[in-house]
């Protein structure tokens, strides 16, 4: 069936803020939705409140919507639209790319009659097939309908229901709370004595009040499977996806691996087929679904475990894994078109209409931050716990798990080998039952140390293939030890580098050589990577999608052109402190670079972003932005320079390695971010330029740390030199206080150096964001924070422009902006925290590259702040090349979202070290708003140390 043309004008629903559970892999599914709807000539409207996603920026939507995600607002929306003769009557509503939160927003809004009253219509998912799956009981009874296995359970409302199937059940049990997302209030329960409090939670997690109170299979495995579905009833299987951890840890937090490495091809056709009727049976809609099963090991028993009728999180993964565009044919098949209607996008000779054979392993690593939640519960559940992930592409299931690894962002060279593994054998085997973030290194610390693979195997469950393929990496290490650089053999070196491990890691099993040695050493011997295209049809077709992934053989499909390059440096895995506001500054980058003339090449291992998306740069390499890695796609690609700015700290960390090496970096040099990330030059330069900033000093031990803190005098800031998102930063107010801080600060992080800068006690804060080309300086937006000095910029609900400041205090901030930018050669952008105490303005900190509020100011000014400035850094453009009209009536706030629901334990207090995991923006007509008013009466109350 060919397009519906009564569907002129859309609107997409996202996904708000970031949160643990839903996360910017949402905001990728919406952009490539809204990119796909355009490309059919719809109007696309779009509805978020989320400031730092490219998803809602005029680069993707016609009509942008940051308003709170309520019915109420996108009631309004559909009567402007009605009313206004310049914008089109909205006529389809497109609720499965925004995750749970849509998808449940959809629903309220057809309850209450606006669907029907606007004459909306609701395509992609059928209203009914919500109700039928995200309602625990009629799910089951639905699967029990159609032949489907499930697991033994029962629906409870109340305590009492709770107990009574408890009962009859029997332990270990599950509690699923209906309509929650990211497993939200679920859990297993092991004990009787366990089970009101978590009975409880669960009730008072669902929204319905309402709980699945299930037999729990833990041991089995688990899989998922992504689907498409047309309005002819044609089904695909996108993707099937292993979890490496067995059923009890929720898929957000489990290592999965794409394609199955572990399943009988008779079991696979048997889940493909229960696949396939399931999404049958949910409803008559055209769209994207995901099923989970689990499967018995020992019997290949399988049991359905929920189906999603919405692009979910595996979707973004299983779109980067295969190169199939999940969301953009989804969009398509909403409309009406057919798969075999739609074109491929990666042959772009052959329909869509097709499975992808993949010819790669894919491997996703989750990434979390529990060092931001003191006294959180570590062990894995149900509950899902992770801020972020990264996906890497190999030639086998080891290649890939150590490029993940590196791809981490925690000090890995890889899979161990790099001097930081665990050698308490009680701690590992406690770490291996009771599953946290470091399982993974857990298991290969204890096979290094003679743990027998069996034993290993009862007590994680984990499937004995993977764990084989994990021991194979302790007998190479052992085999490696008995060369020396010199003399090991070159189909040896090739083993190594084929089994995923980096010129870090030999050098360190070698001992007594660098990893520029071992780099020189491999070169010397010919080994160097090549790279492969990611081209979904195991290449019997050819693809036309440029899109790589490292290994090495013999032939290298990434052929470079002659046209000048630019490489962007993504910002790897979003945790707290380094979000999707980073990704949207790379994507601008990218758009920037191709708009300039050059050959846009992106480097990244993010598969929730849009910076990865197939379409998005000229050239894209999946890969670690790990800098063995980096170093040699430069190697390759010999480009003009390599952007650092706009990928966050992953970025900027490699900018000194690229200086020492020769290659140019865009924009502000190394010489002069160093500066600004060193506290002692920068004070240095602070005193030159007659700024204010606080008293401070350096220091190595804990003795000469109580010397300074007299100096500068307490209240005290402590924290390590070269950090981002406050890691590891305290408040402290006595001596005894300084000693703890500093002796952990110093174990968590040995070698670092510790600064100590004096405490400006009730004093306001506020932070600057500028371009500067050299020549002129442009202040983008000047922001106020609600919340006094003390809780981290990214914690704080900032206000734009000031509110309270005086005009004084203002130009004061204005004029040390211009100054310090003019000092450091500022090419592109700038962003400076201050501390305002008595009408004096101290300067805390000066970053020269893209930040957190950027993304903000430019959606609350509607100007494209980060387009102009890298154009700026590719030296294309000057500031007076632009004309910038800031469009803000009023004040917008920015309101930090906290994941606290995932740490019940976790008290709610804010300090120095960042803890949110995204933001939204609010926009308000004066001061005189009651939610301000309520914010600025509150701003001291979390406030800790």
């Amino acid at each position: 069936m060919p397009k519906d043309t009564s569907i002129r004008s859309v609107l997409i629903i996202g996904s708000g803020p970031i949160i643990i559970g839903q996360a910017c892999e949402f905001d990728y599914s919406g952009s490539q939705a809204a990119l796909s709807l355009k490309e059919e000539g719809i109007t696309v409207s779009i509805i978020n409140s989320n400031p730092a996603t490219i998803m809602t920026d005029k680069v993707i939507g016609d009509h942008v919507y940051l308003r709170p995600l309520t019915v109420d607002s996108i009631e309004v929306i559909l009567q402007e639209h009605i009313a206004s003769e310049d914008l089109p009557r909205i006529d389809a509503v497109l609720p499965t790319m925004g995750g749970q939160t849509a998808l449940n927003l959809c629903k309220e809004a057809e309850e209450r009659g606006v669907w029907e009253k606007y004459g909306v219509k609701v395509v992609g998912v059928d209203v009914d097939a919500i109700e039928k799956t995200e309602n625990r009981e009629a799910f089951r009874q639905l699967m029990v309908d159609i032949g489907v296995g499930v697991a033994q359970s029962k629906i409870a409302n109340s305590f009492l229901e709770g107990k009574e199937a408890a009962q009859e059940i029997g332990f270990p049990l599950v509690i699923r709370p209906s309509y929650t997302l990211g497993g939200s209030g679920g859990g297993f329960v092991h004990r009787k004595e366990e089970f009101d409090a978590a009975l409880k939670r669960g009730l008072e997690a669902s929204p319905t009040h309402e709980v699945l109170v299930e037999k729990a299979v833990l041991g089995w495995k688990e899989y998922e499977l992504e689907l498409l579905r047309d309005s002819n009833d044609n089904v695909i299987i996108i993707c099937s996806i292993e979890n490496f951890d067995p059923m009890g840890i929720h898929t957000g937090d489990s290592i999965t691996v794409a394609p199955a490495m572990t399943l009988s091809d008779r079991c696979y056709q048997d889940m493909r087929n229960q696949a396939i009727k399931m999404m049958r049976a949910i409803g008559n809609f055209a769209g994207g679904c995901n099923v989970q099963f689990s499967v018995n090991p020992a019997n290949d028993e399988i049991i359905a475990i929920e189906i999603n009728p919405r692009v979910s999180r595996s979707s973004a993964l299983a779109s980067k894994a295969t190169g199939y565009p999940i969301a953009k044919i989804a969009a398509k098949l909403a409309i009406g078109y057919n798969l075999d209607e739609i074109e491929n996008q990666i042959t772009k000779t052959t329909s869509a209409y097709f499975e992808p054979t993949l010819d790669y392993v894919i491997v996703k690593v989750p990434r979390w931050n529990f060092d931001k939640f003191k006294g959180a519960n570590k062990e894995l559940g149900l509950q899902m716990k992770s801020v972020g992930e990264v996906m890497a592409i190999g030639r086998t299931f080891i290649e890939a798990l150590q490029k993940a690894c590196q791809s981490l962002e925690i000090n890995r060279a890889g899979l161990g080998a790099d001097g930081r593994q665990v050698r308490n054998i009680e701690e590992i085997m406690d770490g291996l039952e009771h599953a946290s973030w470091n399982r993974l290194f857990l298991i290969k610390d204890a096979m290094a140390m003679g743990v027998p693979l069996e034993s290993i195997r009862k007590v994680t469950k984990i499937d004995k293939w993977f764990l084989n393929q994990i021991q194979e990496l302790v007998l190479l290490e052992n085999e490696l030890k008995r060369y020396s650089l010199n003399n090991i053999p070159q189909d040896f070196f090739v083993t190594l580098k084929q089994k995923g491990f980096s010129d870090i890691q030999i050098a360190w099993l070698l001992g007594n050589v660098t990893e520029d040695e071992v780099y020189e050493r491999r070169k010397a011997l010919g080994i160097k990577r090549v790279y492969k295209m990611v081209d979904t049809c195991a290449a019997e077709f050819p693809a036309k999608t440029p899109y790589y992934y490292s290994t090495f053989e013999e032939e290298n499909e990434s052929k470079p052109s002659d046209r000048k390059k630019i490489i962007v440096l993504g910002s790897g895995p979003n945790r707290i402190g380094q979000g999707i506001e980073f990704d949207y500054s790379c994507v601008h980058g990218l758009l920037a670079a191709k708009e300039s003339g050059f050959e846009a090449v992106m480097v990244n291992c993010n598969p929730e972003t849009v910076s990865t998306d197939f379409n998005m740069a000229d050239k894209l390499y999946f890969e670690p932005v790990f800098w063995e890695h980096v170093r040699e796609i430069i190697d390759l690609e010999k480009p003009e320079g390599v952007i650092v700015q706009l990928g966050g700290q992953t970025a900027l960390k490699m900018a000194e390695k690229l200086t020492q090496n020769g290659i140019k970096i865009i924009g502000t040099s190394f010489e002069n971010m160093d500066i600004a990330e060193d506290r002692g030059r920068f004070s240095d330069l602070l005193k030159e330029l007659d700024i204010p900033y606080p008293k401070y000093g350096v220091a190595e031990n804990a003795e000469e740390a109580i010397v300074v803190a007299n100096e500068v005098g307490y209240p005290v800031l402590v924290r390590p030199s070269y950090v981002l998102g406050g890691q590891g930063m305290s408040i402290v107010i006595n001596d005894e206080d300084l000693e703890k801080a500093v002796v952990k600060l110093l174990g968590d992080l040995p070698g670092n150096r510790v600064l100590i800068d004096h405490f400006l006690d009730r004093a306001e804060e506020a932070e600057s964001d500028s371009i500067s080309d050299g020549e002129d300086v442009h202040i983008v937006g000047m922001m106020e924070h609600i919340e006094p000095a003390g809780i981290h910029s990214g914690d704080s609900f900032a206000v734009l422009p000031t509110f309270s400041l005086s005009e004084k205090v203002t130009q004061a901030m204005e004029d040390y902006s211009v100054k310090i930018a003019k000092a450091l050669d500022v090419r592109g952008l700038l962003n400076i925290q201050f501390a305002i105490k008595d009408e004096k303005v101290y300067v805390i900190e000066a970053n020269p590259r893209a930040s957190r509020t950027v993304p903000f100011i430019a959606k609350a000014y509607d100007v494209p702040y980060i387009n102009i400035a890298a154009k700026i850094m590719l030296g294309v453009a000057k500031l007076k090349d632009f004309t910038i009209v800031r469009k803000l009536k009023g004040y917008a706030i920015k309101e930090p979202v906290f994941s606290y629901e995932k740490f019940p334990e976790v008290t709610k207090e804010l300090g120095p070290e960042m803890k949110s995991t995204g933001e939204a923006i609010r926009f308000i007509k004066d001061l005189e708003d009651p939610y301000f008013r309520k914010l600025y009466k509150d701003k001291s109350m979390y406030l800790s140390k």
